[in-house]
């Protein structure tokens, strides 16, 4: 359950308490360019994940870098994610994602710019439905 230090980019810090109340476990934040729209690596460690969340005006880009993880859109069964692995997530689309039980997983997360732009966070991903997953 360890990352054995083959993180591409640097891990960073532990989110600030801002953010901190929307995530479920130990998450940490690299920013690596604001030019073209903030990108972030987003480190999980096993069984962290965010709270569902709406991107709304903007979109979002994710692409797997390391590890395994969930993705999963409102409404719709949830879906394993690997290194290598880009998830294009439209605007007004409520989701969630993380680390499986069993892994870190890292992401950059990418912002689409739109002016106006906002995140609406909403309530934690049900527990006994995150324990299910395999």
């Amino acid at each position: 359950m360890s990352n054995n230090g083959n993180e591409i980019f640097k891990k960073g810090d532990l989110l600030p308490e801002s953010l901190s109340k929307y995530f479920i476990g130990k998450v940490y934040l690299q920013r690596l360019t604001d030019k073209g729209g903030p990108i972030v690596n987003v480190t999980f460690e096993p069984c962290s994940r965010n709270n569902w969340h709406i991107h709304h005006k903007s979109g979002q880009i994710l692409l797997c870098t390391q590890g395994r993880g969930w993705y999963q859109i409102w409404g719709e069964e949830p879906y394993e994610l690997h290194q290598g692995d880009v998830v294009e997530i439209l605007p007004e689309v409520k989701h969630w994602h993380g680390a499986a039980k069993d892994s870190f997983f890292s992401h950059l997360a990418m912002e689409i710019p739109a002016y106006g732009s906002s995140v609406e966070w909403l309530e934690p991903i049900d527990e006994e439905f995150y324990n299910k997953l395999i």
